[in-house]
């Protein structure tokens, strides 16, 4: 999923426990939509209606293991030691819009054209309507969500609402001006969505339904550094169960889990050290690159399986299974090329090269046309 992830290379800046986490939360969510699209799906529910029951009912939860890591690690790199941000924002959110935009977009325009595709071999639910420029447009401003556009690919609500955290959290560390009252208001602003905003689903396409969880893994990332480590978790257990008693949701409890994880994790110095795995660590690490194709892969193969009029319950399971191993596959090379940092540090120099091009251009046309007006006035002159 989206966030920044510590460099594989760099043993000192790795952290083994959120790598697993990440692995294993990025396969839920890949296999709850394989439960979820097309006649695969609806196959595969007939022979194993337990199995694909649940991962239909509960993979989805596995969000709110991406949620509090991304606060832990949105707390890590903007107020490590509780303090509030004193740089201007803007950049930061830029930094953070294109981390997240360049593959998405990538993913998208892979999306439209595995949907069109898709399209020719069958007729599903599933697929998107042909994408129009201000869908597009939409998604690429990650707006999709609050103007209540269609989505050109599954779970891509995620990517908004990411950006939307972070750029609340990063506000409200710079509004805050000093250390205590920084990460006083994004914990107020926790509070209220835990005991207010996310007991009412009209606020979903908004970070607020979401910061709650969010903000128990920036609490947790904080807790963890003060010297008395008990009284801050007994806090935070204090503050989610009362949340829970009010009205009890599995969301919330999940994420409360994954934050004293992590709270007490780093503290015992388990989070640099444990499990070390590595096929785990390499799958948190194309986690997001996974996330993102995994669906355009899913429509293809489900389109193939009725093109060939396939309808027994081994071919529905193969085909699973092989959209499973493909999605990783192609995930691992979209990470190579497109979502890793060298890959990204090429296309925003590409990107930047062009926009320059672009701009040097505009500026010559407007020069001989300039020029061109003079001479025209000046003739009639």
């Amino acid at each position: 999923m989206p966030y920044n992830a510590p460099t594989m290379s760099n043993v000192s800046n790795r952290m083994p426990l959120i790598d697993a986490f990440k692995a294993i939360a990025s396969q839920l969510i890949l296999l709850h939509h394989l439960s979820s699209y097309g006649p695969l799906a609806a196959t595969a529910r007939d022979v194993l209606p337990l199995s694909m029951g649940w991962l239909f009912e509960y993979g989805r939860m596995a969000v709110q293991v991406f949620l509090v890591i991304a606060g832990f690690l949105a707390a890590r790199g903007l107020s490590a030691d509780g303090q509030a941000l004193t740089r201007s924002p803007l950049p930061l959110l830029w930094k953070r819009y294109l981390r997240l935009v360049v593959p998405f977009l990538a993913a998208i325009a892979l999306a439209i054209v595995c949907s069109a595709i898709a399209n020719q071999w069958m007729d599903d639910d599933a697929i998107p309507d042909r994408a129009t420029l201000g869908q597009w447009l939409a998604h690429a401003t990650l707006l999709h969500g609050v103007l209540g556009v269609d989505s050109l690919s599954a779970g891509v609500w995620y990517v908004a609402i990411d950006f939307q955290l972070f750029a609340l959290m990063t506000l409200l560390l710079w509004a805050g001006r000093r250390a205590w009252v920084a990460p006083s208001l994004v914990l107020g602003v926790a509070l209220a969505s835990l005991f207010w905003f996310n007991l009412d689903a009209s606020f979903d396409n908004w970070a607020i339904y979401f910061f709650g969880s969010y903000g128990l893994g920036a609490a947790a990332w904080w807790a963890s550094g003060r010297q008395r480590l008990s009284s801050w978790m007994g806090v935070i257990l204090t503050v989610s169960i009362a949340a829970l008693v009010l009205d009890f949701r599995l969301r919330i409890a999940i994420a409360l889990v994954v934050a004293l994880t992590l709270a007490f994790s780093r503290r015992t110095g388990l989070l640099e050290r444990w499990p070390d795995a590595r096929p785990l660590a390499f799958l948190g690490q194309v986690s997001y690159s996974i996330f993102l194709v995994h669906f355009p892969i899913l429509l293809l193969t489900n389109g193939l399986y009725t093109l060939y009029e396939l309808d027994s319950a081994e071919s529905a399971l193969y085909g699973l299974l092989a959209t499973w191993a493909i999605s990783i596959a192609v995930g691992t090379l979209f990470y190579r090329w497109v979502e890793s940092p060298e890959a990204s540090q090429r296309i925003n120099a590409a990107l930047g090269w062009l926009g320059n091009t672009a701009l040097e251009g505009s500026q010559k046309t407007g020069r001989l046309a300039t020029q061109l007006l003079r001479r025209v006035v000046f003739g009639r002159s």
